[in-house]
């Protein structure tokens, strides 16, 4: 879609629920395939809950019924609050070592005793599903074949499907965290965009987010990208959700209206999230099945 084109008086509704369950039909079909052509196929996603955080159990609990929902199956493993890193990285390599299990997902964040970093690192990159490894990382950002991380991956779906161009687009993204901004950059970056990487802390950021043809706001404030930064036409990309003030990282009450496509909060990149996680636990069964 070139948005110079697009009629900003009626922009298009980038609807990640809608692509969910569409993407969600064809993995069903592709798992029910994998288990007729392999009597050996039950393939698992092992989700890593360490401690109690409702928030956390939460989350987990959504990506197990994604599985259900295609036919995936789900291994629940709670650890206690004062699991030590040897504990977890046992842990780890034990479900490394369990040729059904083609996805691990170590819940973030763990507790604070816990080396984060070291423990992302030990699942084997075939089933960092979540795409949460520092090697995985430096093979996506070579533009090699690893499984991204799951927003910024569920929102190349978005755009993807919706037929957003991105060869030769000026992209803004807002924030730099390394599950979202840092990946989110790089992707668009493999596909020709000229990309800016902005934060909170950027000089002149205003300006800069009014040059960009795609702008998005993974930045983590509510509202914090304001409308009159927004360019007409410009396509947005809200991957912030803050539940308090329902809401999410762009002034889309205001900015929505400018644009010639913008993903709505809720209902936008939230729902691809796990469903970018559960895509990926299948084509990892798919490669170690086929």
């Amino acid at each position: 879609m070139d948005q110079k084109n697009e009629n900003s008086s009626n922009p298009l509704v980038l609807d990640g629920k809608i692509l969910a369950q569409l993407v969600r039909i064809d993995l069903k079909q592709r798992i029910s395939a994998l288990k007729q052509s392999s009597e050996n196929a039950e393939p698992v996603l092992a989700t890593l809950l360490v401690g109690s955080d409702p928030a956390s159990a939460t989350y987990v609990k959504m990506k197990q019924n994604g599985c259900k929902k295609v036919g995936l199956g789900s291994l629940k493993v709670e650890m206690p609050e004062d699991t030590t890193t040897e504990q977890l990285l046992a842990k780890i390599n034990e479900l490394n070592a369990d040729p059904q299990v083609r996805g691990i997902l170590l819940q973030h964040p763990v507790p604070s005793q816990i080396d984060e970093r070291a423990c992302f690192d030990a699942i084997d990159i075939e089933k960092d599903v979540d795409g949460v490894t520092c090697l995985g990382f430096g093979r996506m950002s070579m533009n090699l074949e690893a499984y991204g991380s799951a927003t910024p991956k569920g929102i190349m779906m978005i755009i993807e499907h919706y037929g957003i161009e991105l060869k030769g687009k000026n992209v803004v993204v807002v924030g730099r965290s390394p599950i979202l901004g840092k990946p989110m950059a790089l992707m668009m970056l493999n596909k020709h965009a000229t990309v800016t990487i902005c934060h909170s802390r950027t000089q002149n950021l205003p300006d800069i987010v009014r040059q960009a043809d795609i702008v998005v706001g993974a930045v983590g404030i509510p509202e914090f990208i304001k409308a009159d930064w927004i360019k007409e036409g410009a396509v947005i990309i809200d991957a912030g959700y803050h539940p308090k003030e329902n809401c999410g990282d762009v002034d889309l009450k205001n900015a929505a209206e400018k644009s010639s496509a913008y993903t709505p909060v809720p209902g936008g990149v939230g729902p691809m999230t796990i469903t970018a996680l559960i895509a990926q636990s299948v084509e990892s069964a798919e490669k170690f099945y086929k």
